[in-house]
């Protein structure tokens, strides 16, 4: 049986893989590059548009823990990130072009899948389907989702950070740091741009005053995902808001006044040949005119060159706790599993995770076997768990956070007291020894 795979972003190509790696075959639509969207710039899959990091590598971290449930799972695209990685502090961060050109390359080296380059307008009624078609799902297969699932169109806004040619940052403002010194190999991965007082007040009455592009949602007030803020709107929420968020200062220290800045721009390498950085969390929605004027008031960027501009763009998602089972199976139509953004969670991460598991339980149905979730303890149960449990009104997407995952037990947690640090060791060993549990009882008998 050829299980069918609709799009080609970090879900669809982990899918793809994993199926193809289960000895299966499978046929993989992606639009790209005959049909663009609104935010891609190549026919490449799993080609990252808004930051390239995949978060966190601080070990007994949730992001941590995501990414090493799916390591352990044997995730193609997190092997892809180990090629392309580039310096990023405790972030696993990657040269995008590399990142996604290893995932193309892998995909177009597996007989078993079958590479489709045009725009799927339908769910067949028969045979299993992914549909892991993103955040910038067409409008023709967006209305067929939206009349399988029967819930209607969500939608969220998300934007773009701005990259700067690493070439015309000033060196003799800008300075190399991670915060509290701290990277995964002991080294300095990020460029800092320090502001004094005067400084940033002068920055958010700018941003502030700068006029944005208009939404192209004609409902209700447009809805950000918390966790992904445009700057504009954290500057609405008070003068001090960037200073607590993208903005703060803390952990570092402008070697030009021996103290920490009143507030800072970090700059995140963007590739391995670091000739372009992308201004850490400045997601904004303001037109280019007015970044180009907006942005070169950031200490150190008076003479930047920006390769591209902050973008804002339509995120489309289901429901999905209305859909979806722990499996990621639509519950009225079993043969039909979702993964990725179109799925109900946010971040690159937990599409690949929801990729991962779309595509093994696809793999277990074509073999005529029985799904089974994730455990609840682990990272992977939880995120399943927030998808097709969480309360349906007013419902968006997620990030994995410790949040999702069920608290210890009352005995364990009165031992360990409010050392925070403890307990989040203690639920990732715990998630871990779960997942290996169950990869202990898959594991074919000797």
């Amino acid at each position: 049986m050829k299980i069918t795979i609709i799009g080609g972003g970090l879900a669809g190509a982990e899918a793809a893989l994993q199926v193809a790696r289960a000895g299966l075959e499978c046929r993989l639509y992606e639009m790209r590059p005959g049909h663009e969207t609104a935010a891609h710039k190549t026919g490449r899959f799993a080609e990252l548009v808004c930051s390239n990091s995949l978060k966190s590598e601080t070990e007994n971290t949730a992001p941590w823990l995501l990414k090493e449930e799916l390591r352990r799972m044997g995730s193609a695209l997190l092997e892809a990130a180990r090629k392309a990685r580039v310096p990023g502090g405790q972030a696993l961060t990657v040269d995008r072009d590399v990142f996604a050109e290893e995932v193309t390359r892998m995909i177009e080296a597996e007989e078993r899948i079958d590479v489709v380059r045009e725009e799927a307008t339908g769910i067949a009624d028969e045979g299993l389907t992914i549909v892991a078609s993103g955040p910038l799902t067409s409008g023709a297969m967006a209305e067929e989702i939206a009349r399988v699932t029967g819930t209607g169109g969500l939608f969220f806004y998300d934007s773009i950070s701005p990259i700067v040619e690493a070439g015309t940052i000033d060196l003799t403002v800008a300075f190399r740091a991670s915060r509290y010194g701290k990277s995964i190999d002991g080294s300095e991965d990020y460029l800092n741009c320090p502001f004094d007082r005067e400084q940033y007040e002068r920055f958010v009455a700018a941003v502030l005053a700068a006029e944005s592009v208009p939404y192209h949602i004609a409902e209700d007030d447009p809805k950000f995902f918390e966790a992904c803020l445009p700057i504009e709107e954290l500057a609405r929420r008070g003068p001090e808001t960037l200073r607590f968020g993208p903005m703060k200062p803390m952990g570092l220290t402008d070697p030009r006044t021996g103290r920490r800045p009143y507030a800072v721009v970090q700059l995140r390498q963007e590739n391995l040949r670091a000739d372009s950085y992308n201004l850490v969390g400045f997601q904004n929605h303001m037109r280019f005119g007015e970044q180009q004027k907006v942005l070169r008031m950031i200490p150190g960027l008076e003479k930047a060159e920006f390769l591209r501009y902050g973008q804002i763009h339509r995120n489309t998602y289901i429901n999905a706790p209305a859909v979806l089972g722990p499996t990621l199976q639509m519950r009225a139509r079993p043969e039909v599993l979702f993964a990725g953004q179109i799925s109900g969670v946010e971040g690159y991460v937990e599409s690949i995770a929801t990729g991962l598991i779309a595509g093994r339980n696809a793999a277990a149905m074509a073999r005529a076997e029985a799904p089974v979730p994730f455990p609840r303890e682990t990272a992977l149960g939880s995120l399943c768990a927030y998808i097709s449990g969480a309360e349906t009104r007013g419902y968006q997407p997620a990030n994995i956070t410790f949040d999702l995952l069920p608290a210890l037990e009352e005995e364990e947690r009165r031992k360990l007291g409010r050392d925070k640090k403890a307990r989040h060791a203690a639920v990732c060993k715990r998630a871990l020894e779960h997942l290996e549990q169950m990869r202990a009882a898959a594991a074919p008998a000797a």
